[in-house]
């Protein structure tokens, strides 16, 4: 069977982070599109047809990497304008019943197994994974009789809900599918209007799942996807070239790569991933659920705690906590990202204009890539800051920063302190 993964939307409640697909942000050393193809493989599939955007960055990408037992091809859609188009784009590459996934879909085989058990009875249905949901009005939403799919209604408005099974994601295709595909005129929602038609037409049922799923939605999403990764995959290892100092504090389970320095009174607490050539400064401590990609530079006396750093960052003395960071950012000493309200209310974050409730209780910075932050810098909860942005010394970041901008607090002259 063929899988067809979608890897080619602009994810622009993604930003800051959207600067390439959202796929090809690394956990533990790998882009996230990986952990779907091991998946796909250990799941018995055999092909997977990718769906990329005009950049072509995933293909770039996966030529790092080998696939044995998994044949890759690749189509391309020309213009970001909705799910149903992207299948379309792998037309001619579809030769029999097939699966769709998104391309983060890091726990794609959990997924795949409870369809693949109601297709060995049923051959020409399509197969949609359905899962129980208390926000329908955020989901496609899914009528049903028994198991038979009646109807799909995209984000219906409360208490308009048919069901409370929202489709989570995943879905598998007969081949036939593509005609009623080709009926609807190209809409964002095509997919779901042809799934309707369908249904209606041909046969169409759920597959039940009611364990964790993890939607790639917003950046703090990341949060989730790490957390499933590190608790099935992470390993206590630490690399014979790694050099860590004798008083250093290593505790629980660790990952630690080639040529990593650990300094004097430093204090690693997991599960943390720490990659290759990395650098953590005397004194510093660094806990709970921390992701750290090659070449991060964690200077002395810092904390940093359930976050995640791409390639190339460099932080000094602060605290990092609950945050991300793209890769080649650099902090100068004294930043500190704040996680949590005095009040204890869920962190909210602003995208694309609009105040979006994060469902945490603990969030700090998002920062996109190459973006520097001077001295003494104080973040609150939840701020994005854009790509190449730069954030003058001693500054109160309240709000999102775009990308390229430059900002700073203005200083205040006082009179009269006592």
């Amino acid at each position: 069977m063929q899988a067809v993964i979608l890897a080619a939307g602009e994810s622009t409640r993604f930003w800051p982070l959207n600067h390439r697909h959202k796929s090809l942000f690394k956990i533990m050393g790998k882009p996230l599109i990986l952990y779907l193809l091991e998946g796909l493989k250990r799941a018995g599939l055999n092909e997977a047809i990718i769906v990329q955007g005009p950049k072509r960055d995933v293909e770039t990408e996966l030529e790092n990497y080998s696939f044995l037992g998994l044949k890759i091809r690749y189509a391309v859609q020309k213009k970001p304008t909705g799910t149903g188009d992207a299948i379309l784009s792998a037309d001619k590459l579809i030769k029999d019943r097939f699966f769709v996934l998104n391309a983060e879909r890091a726990d794609c085989e959990f997924h795949i197994r409870p369809i693949l058990e109601k297709t060995n009875r049923i051959k020409d249905s399509a197969v949609l994974l359905a899962g129980p949901t208390n926000t329908p009005w955020l989901f496609g939403i899914l009528k049903v009789k028994g198991e038979k799919i009646v109807d799909l209604v995209e984000k219906p408005k409360p208490g308009k809900e048919p069901s409370n099974l929202k489709v989570v994601g995943t879905y598998f295709f007969p081949k036939k599918f593509l005609s009623y595909l080709k009926k609807i005129p190209s809409h964002p929602y095509s997919l779901e209007k042809a799934i309707a038609l369908f249904a209606q037409k041909e046969e169409a049922k759920i597959a039940l799942f009611d364990k964790k799923t993890f939607a790639l939605k917003f950046p703090w999403d990341l949060f989730n996807i790490r957390d499933f990764l590190f608790n099935r995959f992470l390993k206590s290892k630490i690399e014979g070239s790694a050099n860590i100092a004798k008083n250093a504090l290593i505790e629980g389970n660790i990952y630690i790569g080639n040529n990593v320095k650990i300094f004097e009174n430093a204090v690693i607490k997991g599960p943390c991933y720490i990659g290759d050539n990395c650098t953590v400064g005397n004194n510093s401590l660094v806990r709970k659920y921390v992701n750290l990609e090659e070449n991060v530079l964690i200077g002395g006396f810092a904390e940093v705690k359930s976050s995640i750093f791409q390639t190339g960052c460099s932080v000094h003395s602060g605290f990092f906590g609950d945050s991300i960071f793209d890769k080649n950012c650099w902090m100068g000493a004294g930043v500190v990202t704040a996680n949590k309200h005095f009040d204890k209310k869920e962190v909210k974050s602003v995208i694309k204009g609009e105040k979006i409730d994060t469902g945490l209780m603990a969030l700090g910075a998002i920062v996109g890539k190459n973006a520097k932050i001077g001295i003494n810098t104080s973040l609150m909860p939840g701020v994005l800051i854009g790509e190449n942005a730069v954030i003058g010394p001693h500054s109160l970041v309240r709000e999102n920063i775009p990308d390229n901008k430059i900002f700073y607090t203005k200083a205040t002259k006082v009179i009269n302190a006592i």
